[in-house]
C-alpha cells in the first residue's frame, strides 16, 4: 500500500501526520510531496524517506498512490496560498486513491458542518480513518 502525504506552506500538518504513520507503521511505503521546498524539508525531517517537491511530484506520486492524506486545499486549485495550481488539484482529483482530507478552515475555503477542533484532533481522526483503510486492505 502506498500512501502519499502532500502538504504545503510550513509542512506542519504533514510532518505531524508522517511521524504518526511512521510511529504506527514503520515499513509503509510513504512518500511526502510538498508543494514548495519547506514542506518538503519538514516532512524529510519528519521521517519520509521518499520525498519532492512542486507540481509535477504531486500529478506523479497521485498516479501511485493508495491513499492521498492532506489538508482539504490540496484538491482546490489556488489554494494554499495560490501553492496549489489547477493540475495539482486535478492529479489528487482525479486520483484512484482514497482521498482524506483534513478540513483545515484557512486560505478562504471554510467548510460548513465542522467544528472548531484542534489540529491533533482532526490528524487523529485522519489516522483511525486511515487504519481501517490499511485493515481493510490486509483482510
Amino acid at each position: 500500500m502506498n500512501i502519499l502525504v502532500i502538504d504545503g506552506q510550513g509542512g506542519q500538518l504533514g510532518s505531524q501526520i508522517i511521524k504518526k504513520i511512521i510511529g504506527k507503521y514503520p515499513d509503509i511505503d510513504l512518500t511526502a510531496v510538498g508543494t514548495n521546498a519547506a514542506a518538503t524539508t519538514a516532512m524529510v525531517k519528519a521521517g519520509a524517506k521518499k520525498a519532492a517537491t512542486g507540481e509535477n511530484p504531486v500529478i506523479v506520486a497521485c498516479r501511485k498512490a493508495d491513499v492521498i492524506i492532506g489538508p482539504i486545499g490540496i484538491v482546490i486549485a489556488d489554494a494554499l496560498l495560490g501553492e496549489i495550481t489547477p493540475e495539482a488539484a486535478r492529479a489528487v482529483g482525479q486520483s484512484n486513491a482514497v482521498r482524506i482530507l483534513i478540513p483545515i478552515n484557512k486560505c478562504d475555503n471554510l467548510v460548513a458542518g465542522i467544528t472548531k477542533q484542534t489540529l491533533s484532533v482532526l490528524i487523529e481522526d485522519a489516522l483511525y480513518k486511515l487504519e481501517e483503510i490499511i485493515n481493510n486492505h490486509l483482510n
